[in-house]
């Protein structure tokens, strides 16, 4: 070989990270087997509306498979062709509540089999013909059953999976009295949501789709009522037999649901906020908080995974050394910085260049030798979200 100078290019200094999906939908819904292309209990994956049709489910479906359809249809009138779609159909003898409940096959199994990349979880269901629904707080009464289960199964997303996600359920057979409707807000599911509204007349569930839409094409941080992101894609919208706008939909926001809303002056529809079926009290009562907070607890899940069972040294009281606790600190950090900041999910101070939006604190005065517990501080800065404002207006005059 002839003497020569070579340039090496080398990678992996500058601490990028590839943009994680935040907005991975699963879908479980009732639905009806299609011999050679779909198989009910059986988890799939789509990218893109038309993929549909390759599982025998299409516009002309008039079978269960229609709610199917026209949930897909919506979803990718709002989310990007590419998107991540997972879904499972299953009987309509099964039970909403069975499909969240986290020792049974449907929901669980969904979140398994993406491997932990589903952040919402949505379920929505056409009745068998025999169905008679029990009203209970203005709906159905499994909704609420299946409330309870869901969060059970978000719970168990995040602690046992190390995948946390929401799940959103219809709410079905409303009765048209939003008075009647359960105050949500008084109860601890912050991490379920429940829609009433939808893009057809007379509809016993809502229009999922078009929130999953929303959720999968907007930033953690951003709320699906932000109205500068403009009007939702549909041409009308209903609450049950009622249009919107002559609905009582500000009882129903503040019952704790998420519906629909026009706005004097704009033209279209709005979702009215993004209330979770919390306290307003909960520090994760709103769907972007709570997204925010999932977000980094997988990056600093992943980030601190690498600590595990490593070799630290300590000094006499088994403390380890403060230079390390720094080092550990400024991965976590610099991870959530790579993945979260650099992508403005994380609220901060304009004014001061070093406010990061995220801060990792280890107490250096930690005996790990004798616990072999090492606590880790990590928090993250929210964004304020104005529900109210309030303009005072005045005639501007020369003072004397």
């Amino acid at each position: 070989m002839l003497p020569r100078v070579k340039i090496i290019f080398e990678n992996g200094l500058l601490g990028s990270s590839a943009p994680m999906d935040d907005g991975v939908c699963g879908f479980i819904c009732t639905g009806a087997a299609v011999t050679g292309k779909l198989e009910l209990n059986k988890p799939y994956l789509i990218t893109k509306y038309d993929a549909l049709a390759e599982f025998g489910v299409t516009a002309e479906s008039t079978d269960t498979n229609a709610n199917l359809h026209k949930a897909v249809k919506e979803f990718y009138d709002i989310a990007p062709q590419g998107s991540k779609l997972y879904f499972m159909c299953v009987a309509n003898t099964v039970k909403m509540s069975d499909m969240v409940d986290k020792t049974k096959e449907y929901g669980k199994k969904l979140i398994e089999y993406s491997n932990g990349a589903i952040r919402f979880l949505f379920c929505f269901k056409k009745d068998a013909t025999a169905y008679t629904p029990t009203i209970l707080d203005g709906l159905d009464s499994d909704v609420y059953i299946a409330a309870t289960e869901a969060q059970k199964l978000g719970v168990h997303a995040a602690d046992v999976c190390f995948a946390p996600c929401m799940v959103f359920l219809e709410g079905r057979h409303f009765t048209g009295t939003p008075a009647t409707l359960k105050e949500l807000h008084q109860g601890e599911l912050n991490r379920v949501g429940i829609l009433i509204g939808d893009t057809v007349s007379g509809s016993n569930g809502a229009t999922l789709g078009t929130l999953a839409g929303t959720l999968a094409s907007v930033p953690v941080q951003r709320s699906i009522a932000r109205v500068r992101s403009g009007a939702l894609p549909v041409t009308q919208m209903f609450v049950g037999s009622k249009r919107v706008e002559d609905a009582d939909v500000e009882v129903i926001s503040d019952k704790g649901f998420i519906t629909f809303r026009t706005f004097v002056g704009k033209s279209g529809y709005f979702f009215t906020d993004d209330k979770l079926a919390t306290k307003v009290t909960d520090d994760y009562a709103l769907i972007p908080r709570r997204r925010v907070i999932d977000k980094a607890y997988r990056i600093a899940y992943i980030t601190l995974l690498e600590e595990l069972n490593e070799e630290l040294p300590v000094d006499d009281m088994g403390r380890i050394p403060a230079a390390i606790t720094k080092s550990i600190q400024n991965n976590v950090e610099r991870a959530i910085i790579n993945n979260m900041a650099v992508y403005r999910n994380l609220g901060n101070d304009p004014s001061d260049p070093n406010d990061t939006g995220v801060e990792c604190y280890i107490d250096t005065n930690q005996n790990v030798v004798a616990t072999s517990k090492l606590d880790v501080r990590l928090r993250v800065k929210p964004y304020a979200y104005p529900k109210y404002i309030d303009c005072y207006l005045g005639f501007k005059v020369a003072q004397a």
